[in-house]
């Protein structure tokens, strides 16, 4: 029994990268039975926090008390109900809310309260994992509360938020707070190691932003050529070359980030502050190729 438990601390969480501290907690709270009933992941988007209620989950729902792990020899190398179905998607008594358009609707929450007093059917526990949380309105949050004060002693709800402001302080006082780490450079390289390093910076410890990830590799290798340019080419050439930053309104405040990116590790402080002044120009609903125009007269002012 001790070996099986050690292997079950060893696989909880093996696949997921970072947040090491937060691993070992809720690693001890299965290996001490001190599962809460709430719990809030709070941390900016695209860091694995999904990724760590969903492990913890089907842990703390697991009939033999999270020990089906890949143990050996093969004969024991069974798992529970309650796991095959949660590996096939399928296990009722596991249950995402996301929300339904820009918000979580309070018909949402009242849905999970009329479900969530209903027993496990195959686990030991239900969880209710409740996606962007703090898009609940105040009324959504109220109506929570309700379910958080007096939870089935065979339910955990855990929500994922990226803005902790945005909710009640009742709401806070009645779950277990872990606050999760944006992932270092190295962890972002172990996940996707085709992205160069230049561009891993610009992602700020968030894999939110790899959304067609080849394109914006695409648009920043592009945009580093302004520096071959403005050194040695003329002015002429640095308005024909850049027609990416012509054409892309919709993504030309994270073009300019890039910018930013590339100038800092050339020192061209006075083009950062350029580039700054351009985003607030943008922002401000200047006249869009004007604004670009000002961007590349300066820079060329600046460095030459």
């Amino acid at each position: 029994m001790i070996e099986k438990v050690k292997l079950m601390e060893e696989d909880l969480f093996e696949k997921i990268v970072g947040n090491n501290k937060i691993k070992e907690y809720l690693k001890s709270t299965i290996k001490t039975k001190n599962v809460s009933h709430s719990y809030m992941f709070v941390g900016k988007s695209g860091i694995g926090k999904k990724l760590f209620a969903r492990e913890y989950a089907k842990h703390i729902m697991c009939i033999n008390g999270g020990q089906c792990a890949e143990f050996k020899p093969k004969e024991e190398n069974k798992k529970c109900d309650s796991c095959v179905k949660f590996d096939a998607k399928v296990n009722p008594d596991y249950v995402e809310i996301v929300p339904d358009g820009k918000t979580l609707k309070i018909d949402q929450i009242r849905k999970m309260q009329e479900k969530i007093a209903e027993k496990p059917i195959v686990s030991s526990k239900k969880v209710y994992v409740i996606d962007d949380a703090d898009l609940m309105s105040e009324e959504g949050q109220n109506c929570l509360l309700k379910t958080l004060e007096e939870p089935p002693e065979y339910a955990t709800i855990i929500l994922i938020v990226s803005n902790e402001s945005k909710i009640l302080a009742t709401i806070k006082s009645r779950c277990v707070i872990l606050k999760f780490d944006k992932l270092s450079d190295f962890e972002i390289k172990t996940i996707m190691p085709n992205l160069s390093d230049d561009f891993i910076k610009i992602l700020e410890g968030s894999l939110a932003n790899t959304t067609d990830a080849d394109k914006k590799v695409m648009q920043y290798n592009e945009l580093k050529k302004i520096i071959n340019v403005v050194e040695n080419g003329n002015k002429t050439q640095l308005f024909t070359d850049f027609d990416l930053l012509y054409t892309s309104k919709d993504d030309i405040i994270t073009l300019l980030e890039y910018l930013n990116i590339i100038f800092y590790e050339k020192r061209w402080l006075d083009c950062i502050e350029i580039v700054e002044k351009t985003k607030r120009k943008i922002q401000a609903n200047n006249n869009y190729d004007m604004c670009i125009d000002y961007l590349l007269m300066h820079i060329w002012e600046a460095v030459r």
